[in-house]
């Protein structure tokens, strides 16, 4: 894992924005891990956005999913980040993934109905991510392994989205290409 740092920073704001079920805080911070991640193609740090991003989506959606479980699983998630950050500050990142898969791993404790509701969160959560690393230039081949999903849903979800309200995917014009060029031959 790089950037150790930044990664303990963002996880102690998730835990305050869990705390007070700031949907856009968490929102906010998986983006930024994701800014992050991309520019280091850190699995680790792709795995915190996806665990974020999923709280976010669930909090979000608690009146629809059923308060309790919603409540109960985001508590959960609170302690084994808790936990994740313990860890991080004796420098155990090994330890630290395992940790952070049993946010997931939780799902199997939980109703069916939930169950379902939250893999689909996840699931969808992992397309998205995929799709913003792949706006910050990682060839949609390396996105797809690094997040452990096909080409064909990357694809999918990119297409329907599109890139052109994505400051990462504008060009210059022509225009402007050649007035830089000039500028930098003299």
């Amino acid at each position: 894992m790089h950037e150790k740092e930044h990664v303990i920073q963002v996880l102690e704001q998730t835990k305050e924005a869990i705390r007070n079920d700031d949907v856009l805080k968490l929102k906010d911070l998986s983006n930024q891990t994701i800014h992050s991640a991309s520019t280091e193609q850190d699995t680790d740090s792709i795995t915190i956005a996806i665990v974020i991003y999923s709280l976010s989506k669930i909090i979000e959606r608690k009146h629809q999913y059923g308060e309790k479980e919603c409540r109960e699983f985001s508590m959960f998630a609170f302690k084994e980040i808790d936990n994740v950050l313990k860890i991080l500050k004796k420098d155990g990142e090994g330890a630290f993934t395992k940790s952070l898969e049993g946010i997931m791993k939780r799902l199997a404790k939980s109703s069916s109905e939930f169950k379902s509701h939250i893999n689909e969160v996840f699931e969808k959560a992992r397309i998205n991510k995929a799709s913003k690393i792949y706006e910050h230039g990682i060839s949609m081949e390396q996105t797809a392994k690094l997040l452990g999903i096909s080409m064909y849903e990357l694809a999918s979800y990119a297409g329907q989205k599109g890139s052109a309200n994505v400051p990462y995917a504008k060009t210059m014009s022509v225009r402007d290409r050649i007035k830089i060029a000039m500028d930098f031959f003299g």
